[in-house]
């Protein structure tokens, strides 16, 4: 990795996803997550401090990046429930199938290079009834900020750590065999509308 994806860019991700509107974001999801929970994509760590430890018993956190985990020493050092690092990409997750009970994706599955692979890893590691709680930006159904998606993306993933502004989140979810059982959309304000249009909600695996 060169310096810039392992030094500057954490930095740079860790700020963006951090503004105040993301942040109630995540405090409103994250306490939705029970049991062993899976964090595909856990970055700095910055959900750690809104997990229940009184409903979760350990937290899986997948983070390819060193970048980031390097960053997350100090949300780790703070965090109310147990962590357990695996260093792998979302496609490659070193879990037994059917182990954990909540799959937890905060701006995530904008930027892993095979989605379709790394929700069927997600898939296959969570229970039977386990929930899939998300909170990602992608496509919008503005068919103007749409087009202007589409065009930005190519440039915006190479500057970006490969995040995508334009995937439809629910349709990939829903592609994969997720229930999805409630959907928020919503534009984060004082963020572009290209990079601000949110998919908040939670997704079950049928039994």
């Amino acid at each position: 990795m060169g310096i810039y994806s392992e030094r500057i860019l954490p930095h740079v991700i860790d700020h963006a996803c951090s503004i105040g509107s993301i942040m109630k974001l995540r405090q409103k999801l994250i306490p939705m997550a029970s049991g062993n929970v899976l964090e595909v994509g856990m970055g700095s760590g910055v959900n750690l401090q809104f997990y229940n430890p009184e409903a979760v018993g350990c937290v899986f956190g997948l983070e390819p990046s060193s970048g980031m985990r390097r960053k997350a020493q100090q949300n780790l050092s703070t965090s109310p429930v147990p962590v357990e690092w695996l260093d792998l990409p979302g496609e490659q997750i070193p879990l037994d199938d059917n182990s954990v009970d909540t799959v937890v994706l905060t701006f995530t599955l904008c930027t892993i290079p095979d989605w379709r692979k790394a929700l069927q890893q997600m898939w296959r590691v969570l229970k039977p009834g386990g929930r899939l709680l998300f909170c990602e930006h992608g496509q919008s159904p503005d068919q103007k900020v749409a087009i202007w998606q589409n065009r930005v993306t190519p440039a915006w993933k190479k500057i970006a750590g490969g995040c995508h502004l334009n995937r439809p989140i629910d349709t990939c979810i829903r592609g994969e065999g997720f229930e999805i059982e409630k959907l928020e959309n919503l534009y984060i304000r004082n963020a572009p509308k290209i990079a601000g249009y949110i998919y908040f909600g939670v997704a079950r695996k049928p039994e």
